[in-house]
């Protein structure tokens, strides 16, 4: 509740004085709200000396009892109390105006419009009648005037007091546009003179008539009291603006806090937070509509229509945003403002494109019981389909590979393709990335690492029992028991390292297995003696010592124990992706393999075979993330 406002106010100065011309939604005083007797303490209780003695101030109610607020509505407030209060001076115009007032917030940007001397009406307006016209002449100057007439127009936004900084920083952001959109209307073609005088005539004519009946009235009459009031009920209800003023000028807006409640009910999610999801933004990210296309337009002017449409047409949830900026011809500056237009908008949200590879597990806050909205939306798009089997396979982190087989029919795994996309627009899923942490472990730990198998992994064995040795859920690659898109080969026709091949390999690294010849990611390569006869021992032992001065002792000492550190090609990639910082919990494996060009196969095989100083673990990526978990 403290997202919607109470009400929004026009309140209009000129030479002749202040008046409250509009406000909406009106509730008359009294009428839903009784002044009850105040108990003996708070009777007692000293009144400020400032206060102005007025035996119809509500503004004196106990607090308990709500007095400036009823049923979501703005409540015991004089108008000609708020006109003072907003008619501010010219000092105060063109800047943020903020006034708390027991439980209510007043949030508004004064604008200082100068008139525009006219004689006639707007041909174009319906409501030019003659008694109009000289209305219109009263508050305008004449031609001849040296000095222009200047007048301040303040819409207000009544809020609840509680209401969050984010939240009173929209409503001012709101209020200035429209101010500006108003100043630009009126230099135009006069609308704010001409609106504002009919509104003033309507309150003369109804003097007599309760102030409900008059601004119903003046909503019927002015198009500028329409376009209030249709903002008022649009924030209420979505959050979402896209109002034309003098059937000329398209303002768009959007109240993030509010828009994004669409989608997932009871979260909090201010610009801030988006602000920071949308500054992650990378070329290998993707994009997922949460609505259908033709729910796209009201939230960009016209004039921004045509590069969207652009945008859609390329649109797949499959490929990145560098590959649909690719295909529709866009730069991909342009795709990051439309795609985090969108995101802000709440009409799409970042994800990573989807994949056999992609893990994912069921979202924290995911709306998940029996009475959920969620299930019988699901059955009705996939029928014959339960939302709760589905998304049970995703009770512990699962990529989409592991739930198919080569024996599935294509239709088969283009219905969880589809299935998944429509847990993420829900928000009932979230994808885990891999990240890497470069973590040697103490000396001690490889005492008695020449005895293990390559298959087996050196380090691995240590502390294991013969049962354990023989486990492959203990002996086995930490990638391979992680639910990792790619399993890790294992490489099981290696030869075991002898007790003087691993001395040989800490005393002199001179002795290593070839790898100027050979791939870097050969799973056949062997580590006998018997090959150290096509090496360039020398220029190899020279580029190894280089390479590893980039570690302290004790780094360089847990690497040179690991046989992968004796090829060349592997500890260069190691070394590389150490200097460019990936090993340091920041960077996920998608993130890696696109900056550094390299293929999943190649990154899992490096980890593999230096996983006794690289630790990974599976987390969901913070850009993301940020945007669940804002209730």
């Amino acid at each position: 509740m403290e997202v919607n406002p109470l009400a929004v106010i026009l309140v209009y100065f000129d030479s002749k004085g202040d008046r409250l011309l509009y406000r909406y939604p009106y509730q008359p005083l009294g009428k839903t709200l009784k002044l009850e007797e105040p108990h003996e303490e708070q009777s007692n209780k000293k009144r400020n000396p400032f206060a102005v003695a007025n035996t119809d101030d509500l503004l004196q109610t106990p607090t308990h009892q709500n007095p400036s607020q009823g049923q979501g509505q703005l409540q015991g407030f004089a108008d000609d109390v708020l006109s003072a209060l907003f008619a501010v001076k010219p000092q105060l115009c063109n800047q943020k105006f903020e006034l708390k007032l027991n439980d209510v917030r007043f949030v508004s940007h004064p604008t200082l419009i100068s008139v525009v001397p006219a004689a006639t009406p707007n041909p174009t307006s319906n409501q030019a009648t003659a008694s109009g016209s000289s209305a219109t002449a009263s508050v305008s100057v004449s031609v001849g005037a040296v000095k222009k007439q200047q007048m301040l127009i303040n819409i207000v936004f009544a809020l609840h007091a509680q209401a969050s900084y984010s939240i009173v920083k929209c409503y001012h952001e709101l209020s200035k546009r429209l101010g500006l959109a108003l100043k630009f209307e009126e230099q135009r073609s006069g609308y704010l003179t001409e609106q504002t005088a009919y509104m003033a005539r309507t309150h003369d004519e109804q003097q007599q008539q309760p102030l409900e009946k008059t601004f119903e009235l003046i909503a019927e009459r002015c198009s500028l009291a329409q376009a209030l009031k249709s903002i008022c009920n649009d924030l209420c209800t979505t959050g979402l603006l896209s109002t034309t003023l003098n059937q000329n000028l398209t303002l768009t807006f959007c109240l993030p806090a509010k828009a994004h409640q669409l989608h997932k009910k009871g979260s909090m999610v201010d610009p801030e937070t988006i602000d920071r999801c949308l500054r992650a933004l990378k070329p290998y990210h993707g994009m997922l509509l949460l609505v259908d296309f033709a729910e796209l337009l009201d939230c960009v002017p016209p004039t921004g229509a045509r590069m969207l449409w652009q945008l859609v047409d390329a649109y797949n949830p499959l490929i990145s945003l560098q590959s649909m900026a690719s295909n529709a011809d866009l730069s991909i500056e342009h795709v990051y403002k439309l795609v985090s237009h969108l995101v802000y908008w709440a009409k799409a949200t970042i994800i990573y494109p989807l994949c056999e590879t992609n893990v994912y597990v069921i979202a924290p806050d995911a709306s998940l019981h029996t009475k959920s909205h969620l299930v019988e939306k699901f059955s009705t798009r996939f029928a014959g389909m339960s939302l709760f089997e589905v998304i049970s396979d995703f009770s512990l982190p699962t990529s989409i590979g592991h739930l198919t087989t080569p024996l599935q029919q294509p239709a088969r795994q283009g219905i969880l393709a589809q299935m998944v996309l429509w847990m993420l627009q829900h928000h009932l899923l979230m994808q885990l990335h891999t990240y890497v942490q470069f973590m040697p472990s103490d000396d001690d730990e490889f005492g008695d690492s020449a005895s293990c198998t390559q298959a087996q992994m050196p380090g691995s064995c240590d502390n294991l029992t013969e049962e354990e040795q023989d486990d492959p859920l203990h002996g086995g690659s930490m990638l391979s028991m992680s639910s990792q898109p790619l399993p890790m080969p294992v490489n099981n026709h290696r030869r075991p390292l002898t007790e003087d091949h691993d001395s040989l390999a800490s005393d002199n690294i001179a002795v290593q297995p070839s790898s100027s010849h050979k791939s870097n990611f050969s799973m056949t390569a062997s580590l006998s003696t018997d090959n150290c006869d096509s090496l360039d021992s020398m220029e190899d032992e020279q580029k190894l010592k280089e390479l590893l001065q980039v570690f302290n002792d004790a780094d360089r000492a847990a690497i040179r124990r690991i046989p992968a550190s004796l090829n060349v090609d592997d500890l260069s990639l190691l070394v590389k992706l150490y200097q460019m910082g990936y090993f340091k919990s920041e960077h996920h494996l998608e993130e890696i393999m696109y900056f550094e060009n390299l293929r999943r196969s190649q990154l899992l095989q490096l980890l593999d075979k230096f996983r006794d100083v690289l630790i990974i673990y599976e987390t969901e990526d913070p850009a993301i993330a940020s945007m669940y978990n804002n209730k």
